[in-house]
């Protein structure tokens, strides 16, 4: 039993790690990098995009921050998401995620030799070390000024920007 306890404490130790590569909060420095960037489509109508690494839900809140502190940076008091593309999974973690396999298998055999039947089933584990994944969250928000709509997606940009920013 000793034998398997190092090599699961390091691979607990490398999926630690791999939760924990998501860079700074920051501008893009490079077209397709990590970071923010935004758009503007209309005076009152952005789309921003944030890239990062590992979890889609800090990516998702980084991106909620940016188009807080636009909304502010343009002299507007809330925004609403308008449309929303995320890519990646909600549970895309990154790093080091177990799979598990079930199967099952028969065979008959009526012949010459004689008549026999067999069947197994097969548990597998597999780990994939391949690193944290690349996730992206794109929101198209239309700000404005005074009392915030009372929708689902309307949100107040400087109480998203207290919310998030110790977080993050």
């Amino acid at each position: 039993m000793t034998r398997f306890t190092l090599p699961l404490i390091a691979a607990a130790g490398l999926a630690l790690s791999a939760c924990a590569s998501l860079a700074p909060y920051g501008a893009q420095m490079s077209p397709g990098g990590q970071g923010y960037a935004e758009q503007r489509i209309e005076s009152n109508r952005f789309r921003v995009t944030y890239n990062g690494v590992g979890a889609a839900g800090p990516v998702a809140d980084m991106a909620l921050l940016r188009a807080a502190e636009l909304t502010t940076s343009q002299g507007y008091d809330w925004f609403e998401v308008t449309q929303r593309w995320i890519d990646g999974r909600p549970d895309s973690a990154g790093g080091m995620r177990p799979s598990v396999g079930v199967g099952y298998g028969s065979s008959r055999y009526d012949g010459r030799y004689g008549n026999y039947s067999s069947s197994g089933v097969g548990v597998g584990v597999g780990l994939n070390f391949s690193g944290p994944s690349p996730t992206s969250t794109t929101l198209e928000v239309v700000m404005g000024n005074g009392n915030k709509p009372d929708r689902p997606d309307a949100y107040d940009a400087r109480g998203v920007q207290d919310a998030l920013r110790p977080r993050l």
